[in-house]
């Protein structure tokens, strides 16, 4: 009997399937899970012996920054992070310079990444006054991951507080729309609790209330007009607690980086490097996240890979941009997680695979079955490793978590067949394509 030939095999790898975690073998052609289990011939075969297979992680939030911001990052480099850890796609955010507002940048950013980008991607287009009634169309360009709303001032000069303006928005497409909630308003107003020199005053001055009245106005839009929403980078219980009465229309996220730190340690201790929008808060409200995770409120964890360079973050605050690096330390950092107990692997799965499939209609990521994208991270549970600068690909060269001992490690990247990461080693070429949504992908015709 003649066996079959693949391009690939993981072999006797802990393999995280839909409905079981199995040790097995996972067989790949022409880009796309084949097999799962049975004997067969494979072109490359990858002992994954004591290693956990997963389904590719999908990150749906960074900042890469290009065109018009890259001394902190570009497409090329951001990617090489996503890759080194683990990362097999993500959704680039609009707020670069010019921002990606139109189709022409949106069809340049998919130029730019062609050939250079080393993990799949699609691009937000951001919202503003003047596209607000052409969203519609906006969402539905290839490539497209639907589009962002900054209800507050941070990075670039995207912006859009109005309510008005706000509802022409949410009335215009019918993608889920994801969503920056910080209330303008109550940010100009609460500009003098800023202290010179002193970012611990960062949370202060965007406080608990400046987060939950935006998720409450853009909530009762939603009602209002129908459509769903997805709440970016949650820090607070209360809002958790608010979106629970929500999920028919409302999904959310929570990030790594508010996950872990607290503000008691983490300004003290990393200063600017801790600055973020909405901010890193107490002790109390890190607590409260993992409280409303254990109720399963939050759908989707995503880095808010948001880079600038050394220099300018080490200014003196407040003259001192917000954001952090975290692509590269996402999976790392949810892996320490699910070995201190704090959550399970097969709940990492649904928040960074198949959440993101479900939530934004990605065709064929998210899952290890068969017809499925050959997407897979592949990881060492076990590891025992500090992250350390010379890891880190990033152009912005740091990482708040410089020194933090994890259990848990991303050993491969796996896109559409291709090893594109093993053991820290790179593929000799950058393959990431523009990802695919059930909303604006057509099926071939027979």
């Amino acid at each position: 009997m003649t066996l079959p030939i693949f391009d690939l095999c993981l072999k006797n790898g802990s393999v995280v399937l839909p409905d079981a975690t199995v040790v097995t073998d996972v067989y790949v052609r022409d880009g796309r899970i084949a097999r799962i289990g049975g004997p067969g011939d494979a072109g490359r075969v990858i002992d994954c012996t004591g290693l956990t297979v997963l389904p590719g992680v999908i990150d749906t939030q960074v900042h890469f920054r290009e065109p018009g911001l890259t001394a902190a990052e570009d497409l090329a480099t951001g990617s090489l992070a996503a890759v080194m850890g683990g990362v097999t796609a993500v959704f680039e955010m609009p707020n670069t310079k010019p921002a990606t507002d139109c189709p022409e940048a949106v069809v340049a950013k998919l130029a730019h990444a062609r050939g250079r980008m080393w993990c799949d991607h699609a691009f937000y287009v951001g919202a503003t006054t003047d596209n607000a009634d052409r969203c519609a169309e906006l969402e539905m360009l290839p490539g497209t991951a639907g589009i962002k709303i900054f209800m507050g001032s941070s990075t670039g000069n995207l912006l859009v507080s109005d309510d008005a303006v706000l509802e022409r928005v949410l009335r215009s497409g019918r993608r889920r729309v994801a969503i920056h909630a910080e209330d303008e308003t109550r940010l100009l107003e609460r500009m003098g609790e800023r202290k010179a020199g002193d970012p611990s005053s960062h949370p202060v001055w965007r406080d608990d209330e400046t987060a939950m009245r935006a998720t409450r106005r853009i909530v009762h839009l939603a009602r209002r007009t129908g459509r769903r929403i997805h709440v970016l980078h949650v820090t607070t219980p209360a809002e958790l607690e608010f979106l629970s009465g929500h999920k028919d229309i409302a999904s959310c996220e929570v990030t790594p980086q508010h996950l872990t730190l607290a503000a008691e340690d983490a300004y003290p201790r990393l200063g600017t490097l801790a600055q973020m929008n909405p901010p890193i808060r107490g002790r109390k409200y890190r607590d409260g996240l993992w409280h409303w995770m254990g109720q399963g409120v939050p759908d989707i964890i995503g880095s808010d890979h948001a880079p600038h360079p050394l220099a300018a973050k080490q200014r003196a605050y407040p003259d001192t941009p917000s954001g952090m690096p975290g692509v590269q330390t996402l999976l790392p950092l949810m892996l320490d997680h699910v070995a201190h107990g704090r959550l399970s692997l097969r709940r990492l799965v649904d928040m960074t695979s198949a959440g993101p499939q479900r939530l934004f209609g990605l065709v064929r990521k998210g899952r290890i079955a068969v017809g499925y994208d050959a997407d897979f991270s592949v990881v060492d549970l076990a590891a025992r490793w500090t992250v350390q600068q010379e890891w880190l690909a990033s152009k912005c060269g740091w990482s708040p978590f410089v020194g933090d001992e994890l259990t848990g490690r991303p050993m491969g990247t796996i896109i559409r067949g291709n090893v594109v990461m093993w053991e820290n080693q790179l593929a000799p070429a950058a393959q990431g394509e523009p990802l695919l949504f059930e909303a604006t992908d057509r099926p071939r015709a027979a």
